[in-house]
């Protein structure tokens, strides 16, 4: 399934979730009122012509219905800061970007090289540290203010193929919309469990009670308590219904990504032949075991989030015999800190079963070496496999990343990972080359910060100016992290400046309108996760205005020749919208266009935004050809269009 078709997947997925929580309301208020008539009927005058017990169960009914919404609206609010919030409630903790434990930095590599393979931000990264099973998860709304979560014993018992298996497969929730469902299942379920402590408390006060009536409050508290988790019963089998579908798909884009099952199936096989499985410690597991990677409660096969283990390992390796997970327990009864072995293919954290300990190999290979696309020369590309490698990346996107992040050089980097200095990498990469201008842009630096930060921007753009154009947006990637953590009010002075330094020359170059674009989009949506999503309805003729500044802004960037650009507009608006006769009038202001059309573009139903992206592709390429700038340049509007593109697009 390509990230199109699971995007619209998600939607019916979201309408079946909200179909089955209203059912459950309604079995819960049936139950509720029907306790009540029970318990007060007589008091109320319950079938007598002046009787209240239509109000009664009228007002019981509004009242129910309202806590339950009112306690998903609750739970929800409490989760706004996004997947660091979901994370850090179930006691994770945040591993430092340039932290020097070799356990945390290589779960920090895998990451960053699977973020950047994606074209998303980095997200935040945490482990629980008291988990002893191999787990892991992704929360957020959108790949902005996403959180990758991993257990201690992932770190203890996994080598790096099959922590990037793991890795990759939770990518594919970060990618295709999965975690903002998962956010919204916690709050349903939650709302539905209100109920139960509702009625616990007033068992609790009333229990005790001598009046008359105490014995009908408890028998109600009671059917509010057994309501409740009626409900919760309700909620696991929603959450069943919804996720066990996606964990195949999850599993097949990480084999997609990785080009082999060892890695994943390894994983697997390691979760079901250890005592310690996959199970989470924590009393709040209930609430996110639709998110993990595998089961950490332990549900019956009714209620269960994932399908069962041996049929994902078979369906990763049909030839997996169900005794090597015996072999694998004996294996690890006994396991061994194997040192600091160079590039050891063992557990991340060096641990390895004691047998095979005398026998580990040297580095093993990451792949093949990618190589980057000359500056110069520009490349054919395909609209049609462009478009199948958006939220969809595979090995050569993965090797590419991989070579993008080494090549990054270590000051860069560490400064990238600092939150003091994460701001002054960003201006780096946008100081101009005439030394007029930058006179401009330092000065502003100098007054909007302070002469330290002009400094430091001075010595990184040394760095920065030996650096692959392809590099710039994966070396933003990594800033982001430290980026989102700044105050709000920072934040805000770091745009305006963006802004100034792009306008210091009077011209905004292909270069500083991506880098800006995206390092806005990003930041906005940061700053309040939860209210980020658009549910995109529109179809492609309600935005037939905006699409004609896009396209015609992309022909005109990409072409010099007019006739050249007039062909490349018709064609690419063609495969949009083939009845369009909007006539080639390039906008004056192409970035303000852009900035103007993108968020209604961004609010087209996916099957819309796949013919937009196949469009832009075929406006580009008309000519045969895609320059990196240009390739950027779509890379971006794709982005704001949350339609993540690989930093190497397919031929």
């Amino acid at each position: 399934m390509d990230f199109f078709a699971h995007q619209t997947q998600a939607r019916r997925q979201s309408r079946r979730m909200i179909a089955l929580f209203v059912l459950a309301v309604i079995a819960i208020v049936a139950l509720i009122d029907a306790v009540f008539l029970a318990a007060f009927g007589r008091d109320l005058g319950v079938g007598s012509p002046a009787g209240n017990g239509i109000a009664g169960v009228a007002v019981v009914s509004l009242v129910v219905v309202g806590a339950i919404a009112a306690g998903s609206m609750y739970r929800i609010a409490t989760l706004r800061g996004g997947g660091g919030a979901v994370a850090r409630q179930l006691g994770a903790v945040p591993v430092p970007e340039n932290t020097p434990d070799f356990a945390y930095r290589r779960l920090r590599n895998v990451v960053e090289e699977i973020a950047i393979a994606s074209g998303v931000p980095v997200p935040e990264v945490y482990v629980l540290e008291e988990d002893a099973g191999i787990n892991a998860f992704a929360a957020g709304y959108a790949p902005t203010d996403a959180a990758i979560t991993v257990t201690r014993g992932a770190l203890d018992k996994l080598d790096r193929d099959e922590l990037q298996g793991v890795i990759a497969h939770e990518f594919s929730h970060v990618l295709n919309g999965d975690m903002r469902l998962n956010i919204r299942l916690i709050g349903v379920v939650f709302g539905i469990l209100v109920m139960a402590t509702i009625g616990r408390k007033i068992i609790e006060v009333t229990g005790r009670g001598r009046g008359r009536s105490s014995g009908g409050i408890v028998l109600f508290g009671a059917a509010l308590f057994a309501a409740g988790y009626i409900g919760v019963l309700f909620g696991r089998m929603i959450k069943a219904s919804i996720s066990r579908h996606r964990e195949y798909l999850a599993d097949a884009s990480a084999v997609q990504f990785t080009r082999q099952t060892d890695g994943i199936a390894g994983a697997l096989k390691k979760i079901g032949g250890l005592a310690e499985g996959s199970r989470l410690s924590g009393d709040d597991r209930e609430e996110v075991a639709h998110m993990l990677f595998g089961d950490g409660v332990g549900y019956s096969a009714l209620f269960a989030t994932h399908p069962p283990l041996i049929g994902r390992i078979k369906r990763l390796q049909p030839a997996f015999d169900p005794s090597e997970l015996a072999a694998i327990a004996a294996a690890w009864s006994h396991p061994v800190r194997v040192g600091d072995v160079e590039a050891a293919q063992v557990s991340i954290a060096g641990f390895a079963p004691a047998e095979v300990a005398s026998r580990l190999a040297s580095a093993h290979p990451a792949g093949a070496a990618a190589r980057l696309p000359s500056v110069e020369v520009a490349v054919q590309v395909d609209p049609e496999r462009v478009s199948r490698q958006v939220g969809n990346p595979g090995t050569d996107d993965q090797r590419a990343a991989a070579a993008i992040h080494r090549a990054i050089p270590d000051p860069l980097r560490e400064a990238a990972y600092r939150q003091e200095r994460a701001m002054a990498v960003i201006f780096a990469l946008l100081l101009g080359q005439e030394s007029a201008v930058r006179a401009r842009q330092l000065q502003t630096i100098e007054q909007r910060f302070d002469r330290g930060t002009r400094a430091d921007v001075q010595a990184l753009a040394i760095g920065v100016a030996a650096l692959h154009p392809v590099q710039h947006l994966p070396l933003a990637a990594l800033a982001f992290p430290a980026l989102r953590r700044r105050p709000r009010p920072q934040l805000q002075v770091f745009l305006a400046v963006l802004q100034e330094l792009i306008a210091a020359d009077g011209q905004v170059s292909l270069a500083e309108y991506c880098l800006a674009r995206l390092i806005r989009v990003q930041v906005i949506e940061a700053l309040d996760p939860s209210a980020t999503h658009i549910a995109g309805r529109l179809k492609l003729p309600q935005v037939a205005a905006e699409l004609a500044d896009v396209f015609a802004t992309l022909a005109q960037k990409g072409h010099a020749d007019p006739v050249v650009a007039l062909r490349a507009y018709r064609l690419g608006l063609h495969e949009a919208l083939p009845a369009s006769t909007a006539p080639y009038a390039p906008p004056a202001d192409w970035g303000a266009a852009l900035d103007q059309a993108l968020p209604r573009l961004d609010r087209l139903a996916p099957a819309g935004k796949e013919l937009v992206v196949r469009g832009l592709t075929a406006a580009i390429s008309e000519d045969g050809v895609m320059s990196v700038a240009e390739a950027e340049l779509l890379r971006t509007i794709c982005a704001s269009l949350h339609c993540p593109l690989p930093p190497i697009l397919q031929r």
